[in-house]
């Protein structure tokens, strides 16, 4: 084994830009079930830490909020994917939430739908 080779451990988080920290606690607690990290430290701009499986989400709520390329499809645009065990439950979330969303067009058991800052998400069916 190379001792200077950087052996990587899994993906810790990602970080997503947000702009209204009520939406988005709605969206992804609330509609998607995901469970706030309350060790997050009190920093200088408002956000949550979401569990997502053994990795996060950390919410920023700064000036600006990153649109991406504005793709109209989430796949074809920057976004952050999650597996999922079924895509079922996913689905029946977002369709009583009124989020719109698509099904990978791949043949894959995946979607893609936009959080209300338009940041991609892409759910995968493992």
């Amino acid at each position: 084994m190379n001792e200077t080779a950087i052996h990587f451990a899994g993906l810790h988080h990602a970080s997503l830009l947000i702009s209204d920290l009520d939406a988005s606690r709605t969206f992804y607690v609330s509609v998607l079930g995901m469970e706030v990290d309350d060790a997050r430290p009190d920093m200088a701009f408002a956000g949550l830490w979401l569990q997502v499986g053994a990795q996060q989400i950390h919410l920023l709520q700064l000036d600006e909020t990153s649109r991406g390329t504005g793709h109209a499809h989430p796949g074809r645009d920057a976004h952050t994917a999650l597996s999922v065990v079924s895509i079922e439950p996913v689905r029946f979330a977002l369709d009583s939430a009124g989020v719109d969303y698509s099904m990978s067009r791949s043949g894959r058991r995946a979607l893609f739908c936009r959080d209300p800052d338009g940041n991609g998400l892409e759910f995968i069916e493992v």
